[in-house]
C-alpha cells in the first residue's frame, strides 16, 4: 500500500479546536489485576498513546479534535482509525499509513495498579517517529490548541518535523508541551533533556511531573521547576506532584491545587484525562487554578477506571466529582 499523506486526504476542517501530534498504539489491558504479565490470561484491546488519549479526552468534553500520527498497514491500524472516528468522534484524516512499520502495541501489567509498567512493541521504531512535514496539516499553525509531547523529539524525522510546527506557531496561544519522558524511547536522560528543553522554548504551556521536569530542565523541586519553565518563556507551568497535588504557576501567581483521592484501578490514562481537561479549560478561558482543579478531577476519575481512551470522563462526571469534593 502506498504511503498516505495528510495533504492527499483533504483540507483541514476550519472549525477544529484541538490538534494533537504524537504517539498512537493499540493498548492491551490485562483482565487480571495484581499479577505479572507472565500470569495474565486475557487482555482487552483499546487505543492509547498520550496525545491520542488527549484528543479523545477533549472530544469527550465536547471539543472538535484531531490527531496527527502514523499507523502500520495492518488490522491494528484499521482498528485505530475506526475507533477514533466512529467511537470517539476524533477526526482521523491525519492518521497516515507508514509503508514499512507495523502499528505499535503496548502491553500493560496491573502490578502495581497505581503505576503499571508498560511493555512496548515498537521494533524497530513506532511509525509515528517517521512523521514528516507532509503529514502535518496547515491548520497546525493556527489551531486554538496544539498539543504535543516530549517523546516526539526522541528520533528523526519526527523531531525536526514537530519542532518546525512549533516554530511556525511562534508561541501562538495555546501551544502545549507535555514533557512526557519515556526512558525506553531515548539513548540517555541527557539526550532527552537537550531535545525536550529545546521544545520548551517554543511552548506557551508546559505540563509535567517532577521526574519529567528534572529531565527537561534539571530540577524536580516543583517551585524551582516552575521558575525555570517561566524563565524559558512559557505563560503557564503545571507541575504534577502525585499525591501532593499540582503546582500551577504563571508569571503573576502560583497556587498548589490539592489532589483528589480515589481508589486507583489503573494509573495509566489519568495524566491524559488531566491534559484533555486542561485543553478544554484553556479554550473556555478559565482561570488557571480552575483549569487545574477540573483537570485534577478528570485525572482522578480515570485513575479509578481500567483503560485510557475508553475511560475519559464527560463534563457531567467532572462536575459530579467536584461536587463530592466540595
Amino acid at each position: 500500500m502506498p504511503e498516505t499523506r495528510a495533504a492527499e486526504i483533504g483540507r483541514a476542517p476550519t472549525d477544529l479546536e484541538v490538534l494533537t501530534i504524537g504517539r498512537v498504539s493499540v493498548d492491551l489491558y490485562p483482565q487480571q489485576s495484581g499479577v505479572p504479565l507472565s500470569k495474565v490470561q486475557t487482555f482487552a484491546k483499546s487505543i492509547g498513546g498520550s496525545p491520542t488519549n488527549v484528543a479523545v479526552a477533549c472530544a469527550r468534553l465536547g471539543r472538535r479534535t484531531a490527531v496527527v500520527t502514523r499507523v502500520g498497514d495492518d488490522g491494528f491500524g484499521e482498528y485505530i482509525r475506526a475507533e477514533l472516528a466512529e467511537k470517539f468522534g476524533v477526526e482521523n484524516r491525519y492518521v497516515s499509513t507508514d509503508p514499512d512499520l507495523r502499528t505499535a502495541l503496548a502491553f500493560c501489567a496491573l502490578d502495581p495498579p497505581t503505576d503499571p509498567p508498560l511493555l512496548f512493541y515498537r521494533e524497530p521504531r513506532g511509525p509515528e517517529m517517521n512523521l514528516r512535514p507532509a503529514d502535518i496539516p496547515d491548520i497546525a499553525a493556527n489551531v486554538p490548541v496544539l498539543w504535543t509531547a516530549g517523546s516526539r523529539f526522541a528520533q528523526e524525522p519526527s523531531r525536526s518535523t514537530v519542532l518546525e510546527v512549533l516554530k511556525q506557531r511562534n508561541r501562538r496561544p495555546h501551544t502545549v508541551l507535555d514533557l512526557d519522558y519515556r526512558p525506553s524511547f531515548w539513548d540517555s536522560p541527557q539526550e532527552a533533556g537537550t531535545h525536550i528543553g529545546e521544545a520548551i522554548e517554543l511552548a506557551t504551556v508546559a505540563v509535567g511531573n517532577r521526574t519529567e521536569c528534572e529531565i527537561a530542565i534539571g530540577t524536580a523541586d516543583p517551585n524551582s521547576a516552575a521558575d525555570r519553565l517561566l524563565e524559558r518563556g512559557v505563560s503557564l507551568a503545571v507541575v504534577k506532584q502525585g499525591a501532593d497535588g499540582v503546582l500551577v504557576a504563571t508569571p503573576e501567581s502560583r497556587t498548589e491545587v490539592r489532589p483528589m483521592m480515589v481508589e486507583v484501578v489503573c494509573g495509566l490514562g489519568a495524566g491524559d484525562a488531566f491534559g484533555g481537561s486542561l485543553a478544554d479549560g484553556l479554550l473556555a478561558g478559565l482561570d488557571p487554578v480552575e483549569i487545574v482543579t477540573r483537570a485534577n478531577a478528570a485525572g482522578a476519575i480515570v485513575a479509578g477506571r481500567l483503560a485510557c481512551s475508553d475511560a475519559m470522563p464527560t463534563p457531567d462526571e467532572i462536575d459530579e466529582m467536584l461536587g463530592r469534593e466540595s
